[in-house]
């Protein structure tokens, strides 16, 4: 009797071994899953976090050079004399632009703007320091007076010019300043502008104005 209740604890035992065997493989196999999906959802993160930090250091933190350019203008007044001593006196309003793509602001220090007419300096005009918004433009404008005082009364180019009724000068200026990122970093950036403007003296307006 003690051998027959042996052999059914052992029969009963083995029993519910192999009643237990499914769900056990069962749970194994959830924890697999399980470890799987959280080794995905590390991956994606990780890759998610790479973009991010590429996205940011090749788009949002690079530093672009602003671009200072010439606007528009208009006159205030005009004086012009085109006989043997050829001469011009004028008054202009500038409009001036300072445009802004990165993300952050740029500070620019004071600065001055100058006009030239066949190479020699006629004019000139202070750019007080000032800020260029997160991607934006800045516009302001300056009142610059040029003339042909400091020019050979006698140059052929400029009484040549002053009969056909059109000027054509260049306006160069350099702002120094700096780029400010996620309130934090700091990058020096100059730029520069080189613009060429095209007077009509008979009818007093910009005709155009191109800037590199």
């Amino acid at each position: 009797m003690a051998a027959e209740g042996e052999q059914q604890l052992h029969t009963n035992g083995h029993a519910k071994h192999a009643e237990e065997s499914p769900n056990s493989i069962q749970s194994k196999e959830l924890g697999i899953k399980k470890r799987k999906k959280f080794l995905v959802y590390v991956v994606l993160f990780t890759l998610f976090q790479i973009a991010v930090i590429l996205f940011s250091s090749l788009y949002i933190m690079k530093v672009r050079t602003p671009k200072f350019r010439v606007q528009s203008a208009t006159f205030e007044n005009i004086v012009s004399k085109n006989a043997e001593n050829a001469s011009f006196n004028i008054t202009i309003n500038v409009i001036l632009s300072v445009k802004n793509t990165n993300f952050g602001p740029y500070k620019y220090r004071n600065s001055s703007v100058y006009i030239y007419y066949n190479g020699v300096s006629i004019g000139e005009a202070f750019v007080s320091q000032g800020k260029a918004g997160f991607k934006s433009t800045k516009k302001f404008n300056v009142i610059v007076n040029i003339s042909s005082k400091d020019m050979l009364r006698k140059d052929s180019q400029l009484r040549n010019d002053l009969n056909s009724g059109t000027l054509i000068l260049t306006s160069k200026s350099k702002l120094e300043g700096k780029v400010e990122l996620m309130f934090v970093f700091k990058k020096k950036k100059s730029t520069e502008m080189d613009c060429t403007i095209t007077i009509g003296l008979a009818d007093k307006v910009i005709r155009d104005i191109v800037c590199d």
